[in-house]
């Protein structure tokens, strides 16, 4: 077995103690990378995404276009008829724009 990178293994001590206390809810799932955010609730028991959203569309992913992402998974979540979801940084640290698309998407109206 391949040694496992800083971030996998974060990312995976993140995603197993989510399933302790994620009680059924969706999972809010963030994905980050040097040009674009991503978001996606997921619901595992399912196995299917409810709703999504990203910057593909726009230009860069600063801080206020990762705000932006996460009004509109939180208006899309609301569309599915979600409202409680557990947050899934994954590897990523919170903060920054990970950060900002949480707290934009708590604003939004989403519960985690």
């Amino acid at each position: 077995m391949a040694k496992l990178s800083l971030f996998e293994r974060r990312r995976r001590r993140v995603r197993t103690a989510l399933r302790k206390r994620a009680g059924g809810k969706p999972r809010l799932s963030v994905h980050r990378t040097g040009q674009h955010i991503y978001a996606q609730i997921i619901d595992d028991a399912d196995g299917r995404t409810v709703a999504a959203a990203n910057t593909l569309g726009g230009k860069g992913a600063n801080v206020e276009a990762a705000a932006k992402v996460g009004q509109d998974i939180a208006a899309a979540a609301k569309k599915a008829g979600v409202t409680s979801v557990v947050f899934d940084r994954g590897g990523f640290l919170f903060h920054g724009r990970v950060k900002a698309l949480a707290d934009a998407a708590r604003e939004g109206g989403l519960e985690f």
